[in-house]
């Protein structure tokens, strides 16, 4: 199998943010006492800097993410992976143009179902995607909350 030359940071950075601005589902994985570590695949909105996502209220997920924030997602596939570390903030309700965009992009809309769902706003703090072993140097891409550019990659 002949592996392509590894990618910029600017194509890695552009990449990312095609995937966040197309893919529907990503890998969300919590951590915490009441549920203790958990992995489900949930549906997603990016709005150019933050993910939302929804999950019911007394689930795992859900129990997880209001005891301890802390959030680790995953997109893409074992050769083309972006991984997502970041803090989930609790959100009551979204404002009505949220809900129906999450509602639009995701195909299900929460706010219509009888069991109580909870939804969470994901603050990315550090962001890093790969594709082959010769893309694994270089694979960090966001840095506390900041997208990296080439000077920040080269220190």
């Amino acid at each position: 199998m002949t592996t392509a030359p590894p990618r910029t940071l600017a194509e890695r950075v552009r990449d990312t943010r095609a995937r966040l601005e197309t893919d529907v589902d990503l890998w969300v994985a919590s951590a915490g006492p009441p549920g203790g570590v958990h992995l489900i695949p949930l549906s997603f909105l990016w709005d150019g800097t933050s993910i939302l996502i929804s999950t019911p209220r007394a689930s795992v997920t859900g129990r997880n993410l209001l005891a301890d924030g802390r959030v680790r997602l995953s997109l893409g596939t074992t050769r083309d992976v972006v991984v997502v570390e970041g803090t989930a903030e609790p959100i009551a309700e979204p404002d009505r143009e949220t809900g129906d965009a999450f509602a639009a992009r995701t195909g299900f809309d929460p706010r219509e179902l009888a069991t109580p769902y909870q939804y969470f706003r994901i603050h990315p703090r550090r962001v890093q995607a790969w594709r082959e072993e010769n893309e694994l140097r270089g694979r960090l891409l966001m840095r506390d909350g900041r997208w990296l550019d080439r000077a920040d990659a080269e220190s």
